[in-house]
């Protein structure tokens, strides 16, 4: 490889998802590329590409989700539905609402949903996107029901032991950096998406 050219990843999904470290160079253009090609491959049809993000504006672990929607609303100016900000957070208490909410808005809606969790010392900071339904709260042994067609989640911090009192302690720079690169690749896998089905 010449001298100064960046070298090329390119990830292989392991069963049904891949992993990103958020520090990697090219991190969310890596997110963007898996996100768009798990939905290209799924064969069910659908009306609408949606985006969940779980979490609450309370908890600054937990808010991964809460800014991931804030940032495609409010800095990327993006136009497909999003359920999850840090003005209208989805969280334990209303997200059964929230996804009775969106079968009653969307007839066959392709759902994308986005959550924190915790995981070992070594996976902090990783992004994990893979085919299937999110299941949030079962770090905090919550029982909430699965969600999406794909999901996204960002290890914040260590878990194991203590897991609310971690959350509430989790550095928010890095939940910042992660909802960012989230956010990017969601933006620009959509965009995509939408012009590959207009025939662009």
């Amino acid at each position: 490889m010449p001298e100064g050219q960046p070298m090329q990843r390119i990830y292989q999904p392991c069963g049904n998802e891949i992993k990103i470290n958020v520090d990697e160079p090219g991190a969310s253009i890596l997110l963007a590329r898996a996100l768009e090609q798990m939905i290209s491959e799924i064969r069910e049809p659908f009306d609408d590409l949606v985006v969940l993000c779980v979490g609450t504006d309370r908890s600054t672990g937990d808010s991964l989700g809460p800014l991931v929607g804030h940032f495609l609303l409010d800095s990327y100016s993006f136009t497909d539905p999003v359920y999850g900000t840090l003005e209208s957070p989805v969280h334990a208490s209303n997200l059964r609402d929230t996804i009775n909410w969106m079968g009653q808005r969307h007839r066959r809606p392709l759902v994308v949903a986005i959550d924190a969790c915790l995981g070992r010392l070594d996976s902090v900071g990783t992004i994990t996107a893979g085919r299937g339904a999110l299941r949030p709260g079962a770090g905090v042994n919550k029982d909430l029901p699965p969600v999406g067609e794909i999901y996204i989640t960002g290890v914040v911090n260590v878990g194991g032991f203590m897991e609310y009192f971690v959350l509430q302690n989790t550095r928010l720079s890095l939940v910042v950096k992660m909802s960012k690169v989230i956010a990017t690749a969601v933006r620009e896998s959509f965009s995509r998406l939408t012009q590959t089905a207009a025939g662009v």
